[in-house]
């Protein structure tokens, strides 16, 4: 009896493959045991970054919220701490934003809380 092999699928799941790997240079791009590696490469790099992210995302506020405090000769970890003290719900994120495109908003927080 012959073997049978379900080509349809094997072919499919090749597709789907060198459909995510489009855009890859050289050999990444068409040829399929080449393509396999860097794909999954490529999906552990993006699992990853997803978190990195956010840690980028956070540490770039911190930034602008510490530049925007020291124009007011306050230090970052000072002005947070009276942020906390005076129970104001801002986050990190609005807290940056005020800082970089509203800087009269800004100081009238900092006004708050000095």
């Amino acid at each position: 009896m012959p073997r049978s092999v379900n080509s349809v699928a094997s072919r499919a799941k090749r597709k789907k493959i060198l459909k995510l790997a489009k855009g890859y240079f050289g050999r990444r791009k068409n040829v399929y045991t080449v393509a396999k590696n860097a794909v999954e490469k490529g999906m552990v790099y993006s699992y990853r970054d997803r978190k990195n992210k956010k840690r980028t995302f956070r540490a770039l506020w911190i930034q602008r919220i510490n530049a925007g405090a020291r124009q007011y000769g306050m230090s970052y970890s000072q002005f947070m701490g009276r942020i906390k003290a005076n129970n104001v719900e801002l986050n990190r994120k609005v807290l940056a934003d005020l800082a970089m495109n509203n800087p009269e908003a800004f100081k009238a927080v900092v006004d708050q809380v000095k």
